[in-house]
């Protein structure tokens, strides 16, 4: 008992004294040994990210202009007025792109074929490969400068079913003058392909003479373009002298002679030669 009672009473007094050091202790030892202070490192501030711009809308763009409609291009009246076939054409011909060059080796294809083509020219030629035509079918081709038929060819089909073939011009010289042109097949009266090409330089002989118009072809003959009509000459009005005063007699003057019009020359229409 006397050993429970001096533990409980060592204990109680080392609870005082614990208090005691907490509490005094520590300032009374920082009186005679002052303590040295310790740098509290400095945390550097991390950067706050910045905000990230949402992207602006992107402008909506604008509508791009619809490629106008090119007319589909037609067989004139005039042609068709001499076809000689009877032979209606399977539907379904298909002629591939126009290739245009100046020589064509012994299996019809073009050699170094091109859009564009100096002057002189020459013999040019329109190849293409083609396939499920109908034999004595009517096919015509088509040659424009611009809006003006220069040459064509028209006539029933004499070769096979598919393979390759071409269309030709061989003008003069002085004939092929610069500018756009275009090349129109046609299977009936069905247009099926076209091609273009462009002929750059003043030709050798420069522009051609007028020549006189030859006779209306018949049906296996080349056909010519048409004429273009006349125009009929409308004689100019003379001039009427105004009357003279009737206060005083005057000479009356002699009529003068009335000039003839002019004749304007008549426009004659060039021909085209195959």
């Amino acid at each position: 008992m006397v050993r429970g009672w001096r533990l409980v009473f060592s204990g109680f007094a080392l609870a005082v004294l614990a208090f005691f050091l907490n509490r005094y202790a520590e300032p009374a030892i920082y009186h005679y040994f002052p303590p040295t202070a310790t740098i509290t490192p400095t945390f550097t501030i991390t950067p706050t990210p910045t905000i990230t711009l949402t992207p602006t809308i992107t402008d909506t763009p604008t509508i791009t202009p619809t490629t106008s409609i090119t007319p589909t291009p037609l067989i004139p009246p005039t042609l068709t007025a001499v076809f000689t076939s009877q032979v209606t054409p399977k539907p379904g011909a298909i002629f591939s792109q126009l290739s245009f060059t100046q020589k064509m080796n012994a299996q019809h294809l073009p050699v170094n074929p091109s859009s564009e083509f100096k002057n002189p020219v020459g013999h040019l030629y329109a190849a293409f490969s083609y396939n499920d035509m109908t034999s004595n079918a009517q096919w015509t081709a088509l040659w424009y400068r611009g809006n003006e038929l220069v040459h064509f060819e028209s006539e029933p089909w004499n070769g096979s079913t598919g393979g390759y073939g071409y269309t030709d011009w061989n003008p003069p010289a002085s004939e092929w003058l610069p500018g756009d042109y275009a090349v129109y097949i046609f299977v009936g009266m069905q247009y099926v392909q076209g091609g273009y090409f462009q002929v750059t330089g003043n030709p050798p002989g420069g522009i051609p003479p007028t020549k006189s118009p030859s006779p209306t072809p018949g049906p296996s003959e080349t056909m010519t373009a048409a004429s273009t009509p006349t125009a009929s000459l409308t004689p100019s009005p003379t001039w009427t002298r105004p009357p003279t005063s009737t206060m005083r007699p005057s000479l009356t003057p002699l009529p003068t002679d009335t000039h003839w019009p002019t004749a304007t020359d008549t426009p004659t229409p060039r021909p085209v030669y195959n």
